[in-house]
């Protein structure tokens, strides 16, 4: 048996456009902290990346990650079009150049 959060995670990846500024950084986390308002989310994690051992499997060449958790993916569905969502991208999207998702379901106990 194992324990969930949820069943659907949201995983996001933002290149920054100027990735040695702090401040640029800074400024992404802050906007990605008001994502944590809406109401279908039901965990998450904000990240940069770590220092790590360098190996051929690792990417740290982005600069902050969030991880959202979510009960179905209707609920991630509404945070897609959340107004706060929207707000964030119209707000922050001149500090990133890439943004890779990903989307995974929970694996069926067997």
């Amino acid at each position: 048996m194992s324990g969930t959060i949820s069943k659907l995670s949201h995983h996001v990846y933002f290149w920054l456009k100027n990735p040695d500024s702090k401040e640029d950084q800074t400024k992404l986390i802050s906007g990605v902290k008001t994502l944590t308002s809406i109401e279908t989310i039901k965990g998450f994690h904000i990240a940069t990346p770590a220092a790590t051992e360098d190996r051929n499997v690792i990417d740290n060449s982005y600069g902050v990650s969030w991880l959202a958790f979510f009960d179905s993916e209707a609920d991630e569905q509404i945070y897609q079009t959340h107004p706060v969502h929207l707000k964030f991208i119209a707000d922050h999207e001149h500090l990133w150049s890439r943004v890779v998702v990903y989307d995974s379901l929970q694996a069926a106990d067997k």
